[in-house]
């Protein structure tokens, strides 16, 4: 029996994509919740661009997957750098804890 295959459509509004430069996480025991933020230099306000909501069991799964693909691109291009001095940046990638 053949496999079927997942067609996924990606609209150019969606293709575009969102910057974000912060991110929140937060959990209760039937979903985690992350929160993409585009903070700007010196704004006392940061808007969220965009809300995820998992399930523990596709949380894991995304972590197994970033971490995979993080080790594929350093493989590449090279280990990258966390230090916000190395890479320009001022703004940081941050995850907070809590429930959802």
């Amino acid at each position: 029996m053949a496999e079927k295959q997942l067609q996924i459509n990606l609209s150019p509004e969606m293709a575009e994509g969102t910057y974000a430069n912060l991110a929140i996480i937060a959990h209760s025991s039937s979903e985690f919740v992350i929160d993409f933020v585009r903070m700007m230099p010196g704004a006392p306000k940061a808007n969220v661009k965009s809300r995820i909501i998992l399930t523990p069991e596709h949380a894991k799964k995304l972590l197994f997957a970033l971490q995979e693909n993080v080790g594929k691109y350093e493989q590449h291009f090279g280990k990258i750098s966390i230090n916000s001095e190395a890479n320009g940046s001022t703004l940081p990638l941050s995850f907070g804890g809590g429930e959802a």
